[in-house]
């Protein structure tokens, strides 16, 4: 049964230690704790934190070499130039912390109907790779992890984020039991696109009414027509039209808009939907973060609604 709060997952480990001028927001994980602890957004009990993903798990998805690679620290250096992230002992650990986030955000939503992560969402990770600053595809293990229990029969995947779901629709091609959707901007990462169960490009620009417009057009009929037991809501905030690395053009109340969509989409089907906040790129770490905090601020609205 949802309760006026919904749970929020965090783990100090999302923040990994990063080089001088990384251009990755590694601070923005912590920065969004303290501001969703400071609105009280995560309630009296604070916020859930996380075991770290098992190896197991990592394996229903992710090939052993590469996982191996990942946590003994011995990436190949192309590889790692690929995952956009150095192979280090702090960048293994906030991974490994940030799919076990994932998957207990997923396990809280089928309890409470709603949960979300304050990491997680990435997409590019394929099984034998990371990429785009992703190194363990979260969404994939928590969906294959869910599903090997019986915990669900049918997944849907709602990608937001400005990039596309490269690898999620990659590790799921021909799996029926997991359908992928992707919104993101056409001409933006990666060149080579995937193939998702259901892609929509955009057009550079796509602004607050037109974005939504599409959006409103096909969740309703995704929900009716998979019919899913879990929904993961990808809310990377890059469509943004300021964001450094999208090519949209939302403002912080059409991201708003959009996340109270999915969010009551789901939930007035009674359909259990966990969260993740995907991508974001902004050199103001604080209004970064706050803009990731519209995902958690929406969360709370749809279960008070």
């Amino acid at each position: 049964m949802a309760t006026p709060f919904p749970p929020i997952v965090h783990h100090p480990a999302f923040r990994a230690e990063m080089p001088a001028g990384h251009r990755f927001p590694m601070d923005k994980f912590a920065r969004l704790a303290a501001v969703l602890e400071a609105e009280g957004v995560a309630g009296p009990a604070g916020f859930a934190r996380p075991d770290p993903i098992d190896l197991d798990s990592l394996l229903m998805v992710h090939d052993e070499a590469y996982v191996r690679g990942v946590i003994d620290l011995t990436l190949p250096a192309d590889v790692a130039r690929r995952v956009g992230l150095p192979n280090t002992e702090s960048v293994a650990r906030r991974a490994q912390a940030a799919v076990g986030g994932t998957l207990a955000a997923a396990r809280l939503a089928l309890a409470h109907g709603i949960a979300c992560n304050t990491a997680g969402g990435s997409h590019h990770a394929q099984a034998d790779t990371g990429a785009g600053f992703c190194v363990f595809n979260d969404v994939a293990v928590a969906a294959r992890r869910l599903l090997a229990e019986g915990k669900v029969g049918q997944v849907l995947v709602v990608d937001l984020d400005v990039h596309q779901g490269d690898g999620t629709a990659r590790i799921f091609e021909g799996d029926p039991s997991v359908f992928t959707f992707s919104m993101h901007a056409e001409k933006n990462f990666p060149a080579r696109k995937a193939v998702s169960d259901l892609d929509i490009d955009l057009p550079d620009g796509t602004s607050d009414e037109a974005y939504l417009q599409k959006l409103m057009e096909v969740v309703p009929d995704l929900l009716a027509h998979v019919a899913p037991d879990l929904v993961f809501f990808n809310a990377g905030v890059d469509p943004h039209a300021d964001d450094k690395l999208g090519r949209l053009g939302l403002s912080d109340e059409g991201l708003a808009r959009r996340e109270a969509f999915v969010l009551g989409s789901c939930l007035e089907r009674r359909i259990p939907v966990a969260g993740v906040i995907g991508g974001g790129y902004d050199a103001d770490i604080d209004r970064l973060a706050h803009r990731h905090a519209l995902l958690h601020r929406a969360a709370r609205a749809a279960l008070s609604a």
